[in-house]
């Protein structure tokens, strides 16, 4: 379609670069699509961590006296919203945002239960503050600079490995276990219920999809295991896995129960939130020192979850240059420490870059215009939540697989035969998956290339913010023996 006869197309493929990087308007809109399809069960998830639990206080997030989830799920999707938004027109990106899982259970049961919620999402600010602090200097963005191409490659990789890890136990297809192994298959070893078979079903339609390269696979799956997924619960009546008051059904659905709502629209005024944030109250609450080692952690799993976050999603959508820089990378890492203060100021915890914008990528968005789709789509949320919530893991979950796959393919380009970038690389991948936390994988390998580095005595050959970084991350690991040395619990 020409300029002449459609200027404002025109106007949005410049203002995003949607034919430099090779997309299209279609492809941008199904990749918002699919990454908020994958990732809307956050604002089902998000409000179930953090406004069931009472603070030291015994009160909860909203109303106080009792949890008040449509209110925090509200508030999760209109922050979720404005933030994917803001990343798809200032960081021009397909990264979308949203309340940082991980983050938001350490809030909870590692930070609430020593204060009031209040004071919890005031030092959620102030960590979001000090990254914003630390991307104006520059520091933020010489880090990710500093990262050797080939750890950022090993970093994709694991984040690879991770989202699909998330999709096979989020499905229930790999379980934990109390006793025995660490994880089995399915219930006892065996894949013997209904939302397993649908995960299954979803799984098998968009791998073929995606081999036989249909255009829109992944958004196309998710829907249609979705709709299979309400049609199985209509007539076998699985319910849910966990219920208040009842005995856990093993064979129930993990999350999300998919049924068509009573109702498609509701609203719960999110706003109201923004005055349960106390920047300065944990101060008077705990010691310094335990408040202060409590923004560090934040910090250190914020900034490195999100750098990982970046150069894997970014790297699957072809945006690293050759010399591993990533275009607008201080745009886009500041929208992201705004997420952080974000969700302090709203309660609703740190917002932070998605690694199931995967997802979208994957159904090749390559711009900030799928962000932005993304965005509207949550703050669509916010009116029509009933409606979100029919969407369940084992729906969503099988594109977190198959895009974990596409992600695990740039493996090829670490050279296995180096064994100073290899093993790192390798302890990047695997532990990655193996701690459920992008942080721990990047800490270890930095840690561990260093040090190879100084042993070899090519001290020389390591970027100095590296050095900082590898120290940042050795105090990082030993938070628990300097606690208790402090005695701090």
């Amino acid at each position: 379609m020409s300029d002449v006869k459609n200027p404002e197309l025109s106007k949005i493929d410049r203002f995003f670069f949607i034919s430099d990087r090779g997309s299209s308007v279609g492809r941008e809109v199904r990749g918002g699509f699919a990454t908020f399809f994958t990732m809307a069960y956050i604002v089902v998830l998000n409000p179930l961590i953090i406004a069931t639990v009472p603070d030291v206080e015994g009160q909860f997030i909203g109303d106080g006296s009792a949890p008040n989830v449509p209110l925090v799920a509200a508030g999760t999707a209109l922050v979720a919203g404005l933030l994917s938004i803001l990343m798809g027109i200032v960081g021009r990106v397909p990264f979308a945002m949203a309340a940082g899982l991980g983050l938001n259970a350490f809030v909870t049961y590692g930070i609430a239960s020593q204060m009031s919620w209040e004071s919890a999402m005031g030092l959620v600010f102030l960590e979001g503050v000090i990254i914003g602090l630390l991307v104006l200097t520059g520091f933020r963005t010489a880090v990710f600079n500093a990262i050797p191409p080939q750890l950022k490659t090993a970093i994709s990789v694991g984040i690879g490995l991770f989202i699909a890890l998330i999709g096979f136990v989020d499905a229930g297809f790999v379980r934990r276990v109390a006793a025995g192994p660490p994880l089995e298959l399915g219930i006892g070893g065996s894949l013997t219920s209904w939302p397993i078979l649908v995960f299954v079903v979803g799984l098998l339609l968009i791998v073929l999809l995606v081999a036989r390269q249909t255009k829109g696979a992944i958004l196309i799956g998710i829907i249609a295991t979705t709709v299979l997924a309400v049609i199985v619960e209509a007539v076998t009546n699985v319910g849910a896995s966990v219920t208040p008051g009842q005995q856990p059904n093993p064979a129930g659905w993990q999350l999300v129960v998919p049924q068509l709502p009573e109702q498609i629209f509701g609203f719960n005024n999110p706003l109201v939130l923004f005055r349960e944030f106390d920047p300065l109250g944990a101060f008077g609450s705990v010691s310094v020192v335990l408040a202060l080692l409590l923004i560090f952690t934040l910090l250190i799993t914020d900034f490195f979850d999100t750098m990982g976050t970046i150069v894997g999603v970014g790297g699957q959508a072809g945006l690293i240059k050759e010399d591993g820089t990533l275009p607008r990378t201080r745009e886009i890492l500041l929208v992201d420490s705004i997420g952080a203060a974000a969700g302090g100021a709203a309660s609703v915890s740190s917002n932070t870059t998605y690694i199931e914008s995967a997802a979208g990528v994957g159904e090749g968005a390559r711009t900030g215009l799928a962000s932005v789709v993304t965005g509207v789509l949550f703050l669509l949320a916010i009116f029509v939540s009933p409606l979100v919530a029919v969407v369940p893991y084992e729906a969503a979950a099988p594109a977190l697989v198959v895009v974990g796959f596409l992600m695990m393919t740039a493996i090829r380009e670490i050279d296995f035969t180096d064994y100073e970038i290899s093993i790192p690389a390798f302890l990047t991948i695997v532990l990655m998956p193996f701690t459920y936390s992008i942080a721990n994988g990047i800490g270890a390998g930095f840690v561990t290339f260093v040090l190879i580095k100084a042993i070899k005595g090519k001290t020389r050959e390591v970027h100095p913010l590296m050095w900082t970084v590898a120290g940042l991350f050795v105090v990082y690991f030993a938070l628990g023996p300097i606690k208790t040395m402090l005695g701090l619990g």
